[in-house]
């Protein structure tokens, strides 16, 4: 199966229709093993469209989200995307590991930090100082997962203000992972999104509609500009 069957357009980083002065990287050769995703201002509709078309195909790996929240909602957004996804989702705890197919959101008030091997990942939660203004951070949470998953992180920064997420995709880019970005036309705010892309860090910039599709085949081993 291709890109072109799941009815997704991509542009490939030698080639497409990019607006200018932004370049794609080439995907990990690797499927993911791990995938984390930040998100704030517009985060939970965002959310819900990729983990509606991602979840039926995340059974082998976890996932892990930073929603710049207050704490009192990060209950309320775990609810909604278990009841939307059926899949097992829980606000992320301090020395737990982290389980297959499982859907994990960082607490409104501390950082999510992973740590140990890639097939048995912990969660780790700190409360450190804010980072770029914000408590949780997606940057603390991408750092850490290219450190355990390495070539095989895929990280998805959504719609959201500010620029948290491009330090920590630039770590997950050195590692040999790859990042995927909600585009500007689908984004509430193309800040947090727009950051990664135009630091030339994407391998995607896609509308929110196709991250999911996107995701699901990369697990499949299918990535765009590579044929089967």
């Amino acid at each position: 199966m291709s890109m072109k069957a799941l009815g997704v357009k991509l542009a490939e980083p030698a080639h497409g229709d990019l607006p200018e002065g932004l370049s794609l990287r080439r995907f990990s050769p690797l499927a993911p093993r791990g995938i984390v995703i930040g998100a704030s201002t517009g985060g939970p509709q965002a959310l819900a469209a990729v983990l509606e078309r991602l979840s039926p195909h995340a059974d082998a790996i976890p996932i892990f989200i930073v929603l710049h929240m207050p704490n009192d909602f990060a209950s309320v957004v775990s609810g909604y995307l278990e009841r939307l996804t059926q899949r097992a989702t829980s606000i992320a705890e301090h020395g737990e590991a982290a389980k297959p197919g499982h859907i994990y959101i960082a607490p409104g008030n501390s950082h999510l930090r992973l740590f140990g091997p890639p097939s048995g990942a912990m969660m780790a939660l700190h409360d450190g100082p804010p980072e770029n203004f914000c408590k949780p951070a997606v940057d603390v949470l991408f750092r850490s997962a290219a450190k355990v998953y390495g070539m095989a992180t895929l990280g998805v920064v959504l719609s959201g203000m500010g620029a948290d997420g491009l330090n920590g995709a630039r770590v997950i880019a050195e590692a040999g992972g790859s990042i995927i970005v909600q585009d500007a036309a689908t984004s509430v705010v193309w800040g947090m999104p727009g950051a990664v892309a135009l630091d030339g860090l994407a391998s995607a910039i896609l509308p929110v509609t196709q991250i999911g599709d996107v995701a699901a085949g990369l697990l499949r081993g299918i990535r765009p500009g590579v044929r089967p």
